[in-house]
């Protein structure tokens, strides 16, 4: 694998945990949105991620010694709907209230969120990582070859 292949890959990571922030984001500020655009209540929304191409050591091979780059990585496949019914709270006076005074309010746990918010930074701020070390790899081999 060379240099840029793993800062590739290390890109491709970026950009899945970037959209994951941004979903999550989209979570927290609908966490108490009762009338959606589909009429009722949000519905929380994940990141569903793949291997970018999932490849065995002689397809690798193969790529390798005919010149081509190495895939790898990860791709976000789509952005699913959570199906789970969120909580049922009585506020009579809620314009989306039922007959009974039921309120449907989302299926989203801020605590999780947040959660899942931490891991998101934590996988970008490890991907970073994982460029800046190509980098100064990179900067290395070409000190050596200047001396």
């Amino acid at each position: 694998m060379s240099f840029f292949n793993s800062m590739n890959v290390a890109a491709t990571g970026l950009t899945a945990q970037r959209l994951r922030m941004d979903i999550i984001a989209e979570n927290i500020a609908n966490a108490n949105t009762t009338r959606g655009s589909d009429g009722g209540a949000f519905q929380r929304r994940t990141v569903v991620m793949r291997q970018a191409q999932p490849s065995t050591f002689s397809t690798n091979l193969q790529s390798a010694l005919s010149g081509q780059p190495l895939s790898g990585g990860v791709r976000v496949s789509r952005i699913a709907t959570d199906p789970t019914e969120g909580p049922r709270v009585h506020d009579p006076g809620h314009p989306d209230a039922d007959a009974d005074g039921y309120v449907q309010m989302p299926n989203v746990n801020i605590i999780m969120e947040m959660v899942n918010m931490i891991s998101a930074s934590r996988s970008y701020e490890a991907n970073v990582t994982a460029m800046d070390v190509t980098r100064s790899m990179i900067n290395r081999t070409l000190d050596i070859g200047r001396q």
